[in-house]
């Protein structure tokens, strides 16, 4: 390892209440860094601003390596490669705390401009048609109903996939209140609408296992049930299985069906400081980059609000 006070840096983190999530995520890019240096034959007090660029450029190859495994990784999205930079800065900025002589400021890592997508969120009925489809599209009756149930309290509550692959039982009362520790470890409540509630409700009533995780993968066609927990890739991976067998082409994810909870809401009139809390933003202006006007809200207020939609001629 080239990069000083490595551990130290990892130890600073955890001791700082950072979430093992997070400091996994920094030490794996970190540690794209060192690879870097190390095929480059760059050692850490040798970097200039040069290098940095060279780094970059690095990240934005598919010649990049995993410090691991070695293999050919695609090519890195700009929000992607803006992360790894951000470590870079923090780690950085840690050395200076701790004395050590760093041989480029924090500041001269410079993240790259990133893309302007077309935000889209799919048609409610879309939403409502790949929620409600585990049911028809899975052949083991108890499977799709736990998909339905996973999907439903994902739009129900907007929250993130990894918040949901940590529910246990014992965090939803019986109102359908849920208790979260989410990002940053922030607290907060989320809720359940009635028919997430009678959802959860069907598929709690085929469970005879003493598994605490709310949802759990099924092993075999006698449906053992394990004490594991469902992992995101899976849900991901069902979604999008959903989303192709219902032909719908807005791009959908676990985390469009977040970004559709807010959609929606706002869309039909919901305060933003509400939304904010129901998501768990910090900052407001990140809740108001969650809410995209779907196009067919976008259409129908231009018709009905622009001045000359009345005047035929």
């Amino acid at each position: 390892m080239n990069l000083p006070l490595f551990d130290d840096y990892l130890l600073f983190l955890k001791t700082n209440n950072y979430s093992l999530e997070t400091v996994y995520n920094y030490e794996r890019d970190l540690s794209t860094f060192d690879q870097f240096l190390t095929e480059a034959k760059i050692q850490f007090d040798q970097l200039n601003k040069k290098f940095l660029a060279q780094y970059k450029a690095y990240l934005a190859s598919q010649d990049r390596q995993t410090p691991i495994k070695r293999l050919i990784r695609p090519k890195l999205a700009s929000y992607s490669l803006n992360r790894m930079l951000s470590a870079l800065r923090s780690y950085f900025k840690y050395l200076i705390d701790m004395d050590y002589q760093v041989p480029v400021p924090p500041e001269a890592i410079k993240l790259i401009k990133t893309e302007k997508h077309h935000a889209q969120v799919a048609d409610l009925a879309d939403l409502v048609k790949l929620i409600e489809s585990p049911m028809v599209f899975e052949s083991d009756p108890v499977i799709g109903l736990r998909n339905r149930t996973i999907l439903e309290v994902l739009f129900s509550t907007g929250m993130r996939i990894s918040e949901l692959c940590h529910l246990n039982r014992v965090d939803i009362d019986k109102s359908g209140r849920i208790f979260i520790m989410g990002k940053g470890k922030k607290e907060r409540f989320v809720y359940l609408t009635p028919r997430a509630v009678n959802m959860l409700e069907r598929y709690l009533l085929t469970r005879t296992d003493t598994a605490k995780a709310l949802f759990i993968p099924y092993n075999g066609r006698n449906v053992k049930l394990s004490q594991k927990r469902l992992s995101p890739n899976y849900i991901q991976m069902k979604i999008k299985e959903y989303r192709e067998k219902l032909a719908i082409n807005v791009p959908t994810s676990a985390h469009s069906l977040r970004h559709g909870f807010a959609t929606y809401l706002a869309e039909s009139g919901a305060s933003p400081a509400a939304i904010q809390i129901l998501l768990g933003h910090e900052s407001l202006d990140t809740t108001t980059r969650y809410v995209h006007a779907s196009d067919k809200f976008a259409e129908e207020t231009h018709r009905r609000y622009h001045p000359l939609a009345q005047i035929k001629k």
